[in-house]
């Protein structure tokens, strides 16, 4: 009883916080929208009367020189009252020119497209925002590099990019934009390997990248990687030296002969350096807890040992010498009743082919089932030196997404374990520069999602249900709110961006309405008759509150539950 006493004021202040970040995002993003046309009416010579934001009781009142400034007690719109000619009010013969319709068209456009514009720009300085906040960044620095891509034979791990076509890059964040941008163009390279300069030219592939609403991106790729693979070794031969020893798939090695270990190229250097010596090595062996925490968690822990290993004498390479390689390729987890499962492969067998065709890495791997993945496919794997193979077929689910699409998602159920080392990080001597082009570039994301869905929406792709009002709005402010400021501050760039497009639609009383209204103007070379735009203004409101109302009851139906939770809590 006392506990649930406790809790119930930490309920009401969780939502009296959601309410304070709701009232804040739609108070900036009105104020930030009506700026836009007071600053342009006012640099034009437009005398504006009223400056409000919000609806309702005025809270607060600040008279300037010729313009009334308020705050209303309902922060959910907010407006610009320019001096007008209209049937209700006079305007003085010195005042005619500074009516809005006394403006040449031009000038008209630019106040009407001003607010919407500055809902539309001032994402680009919240996002600028968020990543002026990263201090820290993955060098250049190629950790791994995936078989059967551009990069294969001209990239080597442990290759330190310095520059793509004379541009400096200090990143892997700036090599990957350049890449990403220039699917199918000649890059040049220039690279730090073995303490020289080499030049080397590689040609991004064209990926098609899928994402909602039928969004299809086609980014560049070369196929590398930032991190190294850590000292995590596969054994697959029950006679070889390594397995003679006791060591086993997914013993992560520490320490070769008391020197430190961290990635497998640190093991590989090591264990050349023994010349066919007896080493000790350091391993921690990852031992799975069954029915961790009751069956509620999966839960494996390490144990500590050493073995005593004894390098076959010759020239080969380390896993012809030692038995030693990569865990990359061996496999960690397998569901039970799962189609790999049926296919009777089991944790610890090493993948070796798709199809018949040899794969050499899991993402190679990966890529030949999800090149074709409504088909069966037969794999082979080696387990204790001894050839299996068998067939399966990715788990299907089809489901329907939450803009209304069919879409089927394919999922591959074994799994490996191959951790990666990430390099040391560092600062960017361009965070200015990589801000700003990191919050342009989610900005045009963002304004070309929403646009696709709209028109998705006209088109009948995308069900109008997947429309959301106020309580929508709330929901989400609050959910990211409680996350931190830099997800509150990205979901406001989000909602803003849907500000400005919403009212750039053509519907008489929002801006979109005007903007149409100054088409036909052009066209006519006159403004339409007064009447006309009252009439058309009154039927844009029914189409604006008609929107609205299947908004809000999409919102109810979505979130019923919530609601009836958080009213209790307010008024209970």
């Amino acid at each position: 009883m006392a506990s649930g006493h406790r809790a119930r004021p930490r309920v009401k202040r969780a939502a009296a916080v959601d309410l304070l970040y709701f009232a804040l995002l739609c108070s900036v993003l009105i104020f930030v929208h009506e700026l836009g046309h007071f600053v342009c009416a006012k640099i034009f010579g437009v005398k504006v009367l009223t400056f409000s934001i919000g609806f309702g009781p005025r809270v607060l009142r600040l008279r300037g020189r010729e313009t009334e400034y308020c705050v209303a007690l309902l922060p959910l719109g907010g407006f610009v009252k320019m001096l007008e000619e209209n049937r209700q009010e006079a305007v003085l013969p010195e005042d005619r020119k500074r009516t809005f319709e006394s403006q040449a068209l031009w000038k008209r456009v630019i106040i009407v497209m001003a607010g919407p514009a500055m809902n539309v720009l001032f994402p680009v300085l919240l996002y600028f925002a968020v990543f002026i906040g990263e201090t820290r960044f993955v060098p250049p620095t190629v950790g791994v590099v995936l078989p059967g891509h551009p990069a294969e034979g001209r990239l080597v791990p442990g290759d330190r990019i310095l520059e793509v076509d004379g541009e400096r890059v200090s990143t892997f964040a700036e090599l990957h934009r350049i890449v990403a941008k220039s699917p199918n163009q000649e890059l040049r390279l220039k690279v730090f390997r073995n303490k020289t300069h080499v030049e080397v030219t590689v040609v991004p592939e064209e990926k098609v990248v899928q994402k909602p609403l039928e969004i299809v991106d086609r980014v560049g790729e070369i196929g590398i990687r930032p991190s190294r693979p850590a000292a995590v070794v596969g054994v697959s031969r029950p006679d070889s030296p390594a397995f003679r020893a006791g060591l086993r798939t997914f013993d992560v090695v520490t320490e070769v002969r008391g020197t430190p270990v961290k990635t497998f190229a640190d093991l590989e250097l090591a264990l050349e350096e023994s010349r066919g010596a007896t080493v000790p090595v350091t391993y921690l062996r990852p031992v799975t807890v069954p029915r961790a925490l009751g069956g509620l968690a999966e839960l494996a822990v390490y144990e500590s040992g050493v073995a005593a290993l004894t390098p076959e004498s010759g020239h080969g390479d380390l896993l012809a010498r030692t038995g030693i390689e990569p865990a990359d390729l061996y496999v960690a987890e397998v569901p039970e009743g799962s189609a790999e499962w049926d296919a009777e492969l089991r944790p610890g067998d090493r993948i070796t082919e798709v199809d018949g065709v040899e794969v050499t890495a899991w993402s190679t791997f990966v890529e030949r089932l999800f090149a074709a993945p409504d088909r069966p496919h037969v794999i082979t794997w080696q387990r204790s030196g001894q050839r299996k193979s068998g067939t399966i077929e990715l788990r299907r689910e089809d489901w329907i997404d939450e803009y209304g699409q069919h879409r089927p998602r394919f999922y591959l159920r074994a799994s490996n374990w191959s951790p990666m080392v990430a390099e040391p990080f560092v600062d960017s001597p361009s965070a200015f520069q990589f801000a700003l082009e990191s919050a342009i570039d989610e900005t045009y994301d963002v304004i070309r999602f929403i646009v696709v869905g709209i028109v998705r929406i006209m088109e009948g792709k995308v069900s109008i249900s997947t429309l959301g009002g106020p309580i929508t709005v709330y929901d989400v402010i609050g959910e990211e709110g409680a996350k931190g400021v830099s997800y509150f501050v990205w979901a406001m760039a989000v909602i803003s961006i849907n500000l400005g497009l919403i009212n750039l639609l053509p519907i008489p009383v929002l801006d979109g309405g005007h903007l149409l209204f100054f088409t036909f103007e052009a066209v006519l070379r006159r403004p339409l008759p007064l009447r006309v735009r009252e009439i058309a203004s009154l039927v844009g409101l029914v189409v604006l509150i008609g929107l609205m109302g299947i908004a809000f009851k999409n919102d109810v139906e979505r979130r019923w539950d919530v609601i009836q939770g958080q009213f209790k809590e307010l008024v209970g």
